[in-house]
């Protein structure tokens, strides 16, 4: 039967997914309620600009004022839309206080203080849901978080930022130099004004905070995640990974250690093999792989970000709050049982692709080589090509730490063959 009493939810932000929001709650409000077992309401929208224009929001329900909508006392569902750490946290947990549950799609504040938010959500009985924090409408956190909640999760891999995968797509593609192919994807609408949280990793490096958090029943935040943007990345080093059968994608890694004592996260540019599903992953889509223990590999592809596919995904939090709101219980909240340390990315082991700009004189290749044995990192291949008196080594490495890596570099830097370090990629997905 159905509920009379609509829900009622209010809207903290109506930019480019808020809009969205609220154009699904009209347009489809029947549909809606019929999932639900009760209408929803939008109940108040909070704005910065009231005086602007809104197609299909009711001028009354705009306010400035988004603390006082948050502690109004008759709100079953706060959406929050409007990004950032303040004042976003202290709206969230005051929309707890005051009787509502919460839909967020805010991966940077999740990122930083997830812990505290699901502790607050838990305090007043409330849920927390934040499908659409991460790569826009692809269901994976849900099946993170419920579906496998019986598995062994061991590894994420995937690439979780759009922007910088349609940049990297676009260099190897048609051989664009990274500056171009920013322009480009900036005259799209793919890119920012200011790009630096896609190009440098803080977006991806968010979401990998949040992924690794709720695979491994262990709290990562944003500090724990290793970082690094593809404002660096070249044409040649996608000239490097064609040789190799390889492109290369910004990718967003969360492991569990072999002894199972500990996780690692991080973000980075890597080479991965032309055969591995990741690689073909273009444009701006997002594309994520999940390894457990009893499923095996899962795929979870789709677009990863833009107001529809977003609202999407806090459409379908929204239904799921709103039905716990009327039977009178909650979600899963936040599962940190595991507790398990994060090492830092010098324990991260993995294969390694150095291009080396050196003197072509005899000898040259057995000092390199001495180099890598010294710091225990193997060498699988090497590449050797030069004239007048310069040429350039390719090594690719058998899997090694970071740490010795890092090593490494320092003492080829001090060989008087060596002029100079060209490019490190990790190479992944093998």
């Amino acid at each position: 039967m159905m509920r009379t009493r609509p829900l009622k939810v209010a809207l903290l932000g109506c930019g480019v997914v808020g809009s969205e929001v609220a154009r699904i709650m009209t347009t489809h409000a029947d549909d809606l309620a019929a999932r639900i077992g009760a209408p929803v309401e939008l109940a108040g929208v909070a704005v910065r600009r009231p005086d602007k224009v809104r197609e299909g929001i009711d001028p009354s329900l705009v306010t400035t004022d988004a603390t006082a909508l948050v502690k109004r006392g008759d709100l079953d569902i706060v959406v929050e839309v409007i990004g950032g750490i303040e004042p976003a946290r202290t709206l969230i947990t005051t929309a707890f206080e005051h009787g509502a549950s919460v839909v967020s799609a805010n991966k940077a504040l999740l990122a930083q203080d997830g812990a505290a938010l699901h502790a607050a959500a838990e305090e007043h009985g409330k849920d927390l849901y934040y499908e659409a924090a991460v790569a826009g409408a692809i269901p994976l956190i849900r099946p993170l978080r419920e579906s496998l909640a019986g598995d062994k999760v061991n590894r994420v891999l995937g690439i979780v930022n759009g922007t910088t995968n349609f940049i990297l797509d676009k260099m190897d593609s048609t051989g664009a130099g990274y500056q171009e192919a920013l322009d480009e994807a900036t005259a799209l609408g793919y890119a920012e004004a200011d790009p630096t949280a896609d190009v440098e990793g803080f977006d991806a490096a968010a979401k990998a905070a949040i992924l690794a958090g709720i695979a491994f029943h262990t709290r990562v935040r944003l500090d724990d995640v290793h970082r690094e943007g593809v404002t660096e990345v070249t044409a040649a080093d996608f000239a490097s990974a064609k040789e190799m059968g390889c492109t290369i994608k910004l990718l967003a890694i969360c492991e569990r250690a072999e002894d199972g004592g500990s996780v690692t996260a991080r973000v980075h540019p890597a080479m991965i093999p032309l055969s591995h599903p990741l690689a073909s992953v273009r444009g701006a889509y997002n594309a994520v792989f999940v390894e457990s223990d009893a499923s095996g590999q899962l795929m979870f592809y789709g677009p990863g970000a833009g107001g529809a596919p977003t609202a999407s995904a806090v459409l379908g939090d929204l239904v799921a709050v709103a039905r716990h709101r009327i039977n009178g219980t909650t979600g899963p909240g936040e599962s940190a049982y595991a507790a398990l340390p994060v090492s830092p990315m010098g324990e991260v082991v993995t294969r390694y692709h150095i291009s080396l700009d050196v003197a072509d004189k005899p000898g040259v290749l057995a000092q390199v080589a001495t180099v890598f044995a010294e710091h225990g990192v193997s060498i699988d291949t090497v590449r050797q090509q030069g004239k007048d008196g310069e040429a350039s080594l390719v090594v690719v490495t058998h899997r090694a730490s970071d740490a010795a890596l890092g090593g490494t570099v320092e003492a080829l830097r001090k060989l008087d063959t060596v002029r100079g370090v060209a490019s490190i990629m990790r190479v992944e997905g093998e």
